[in-house]
């Protein structure tokens, strides 16, 4: 157990019948970058079970928050998404992942794209000043299958452009939100890549397609969401990071939980 802290649910929401949030207790001595991840679990059969999620909360805030679906025979989430306040879970010691500032090189506009939970770490990245210190433009592209899947719209377009220090910052004019659902009405409707594809994302933010000289990204999502959304990238001439600690112009997280 040396390798992971014992920390106690403060928080949990439903949002729907396939995704929920949750919030932690946060040991003192965790430190880590926006948009990493940690390994997160519970005790099942007297064995820590644990899974990589990505922290939702800024590295600023005094508690961890997880954003997860809900998988009915999941061998952790069938679990974990009936925790309750005042629940322990373990949370590993030792944070990571490729999503951080830098290892993008400079640009003018960050794209946040991702699919599902994949969310999660961009919560943390548009909470973070340094984001509207390094980017013009960040625009958080989120697709899911249904309306009530799209999580945290209320933060992305109420709660941080109200805020009295990210006004400061000019996010009112910077933090972009485009979302999309692919199995219901909705007012942008269709795949991530479609939207991408078709230019209809750049024709609703106002921004010019994909140029390596001026846009840089964050991928997080479905492996087939990765995939898809990479080779795109890659058509508009964007060079991903060859590997942690070396700079490109997109970066992906490969360690996105499906169970």
């Amino acid at each position: 157990m040396a390798a992971f802290n014992v920390e106690r649910i403060t928080h949990v929401h439903h949002w729907n019948d396939t995704l929920f949030s949750f919030k932690t207790t946060r040991d003192q001595s965790l430190r880590y970058k926006n948009g990493q991840f940690v390994m997160i679990g519970l005790q099942v059969n007297g064995k820590p079970l644990m899974r990589a999620y990505s922290i939702a909360s800024a590295n600023y805030e005094e508690e961890l928050e997880f954003f997860s679906i809900k998988v009915a025979d999941g061998p952790l989430t069938s679990i974990l998404q009936k925790v309750q306040v005042g629940d322990e879970i373990l949370i590993s010691k030792k944070p990571t992942g490729t999503l951080v500032h830098d290892d993008l090189l400079p640009g003018k506009n960050l794209y946040l794209l991702s699919s599902g939970t994949g969310l999660a770490p961009f919560l943390s990245i548009i909470r973070d000043p340094e984001t509207y210190e390094r980017f013009e433009k960040v625009i958080v592209v989120h697709g899911t299958r249904y309306v009530s899947e799209l999580a945290y719209q209320d933060l992305i377009l109420n709660e941080l452009p109200n805020h009295e220090f990210f006004q400061e910052l000019g996010i009112q004019e910077k933090l972009v939100y485009y979302p999309t659902v692919t199995r219901e009405d909705f007012h942008t409707q269709g795949r991530v890549t479609t939207a991408i594809e078709s230019g209809q994302l750049f024709e609703k933010i106002g921004l010019p397609r994909f140029n390596r000289e001026t846009d840089r990204a964050m991928l997080c999502g479905s492996p087939a969401f990765l995939k898809d959304v990479a080779a795109l990238l890659d058509e508009h001439g964007l060079k991903e990071s060859p590997r942690m600690g070396e700079m490109g112009d997109y970066v992906i997280e490969r360690a996105f939980v499906e169970k």
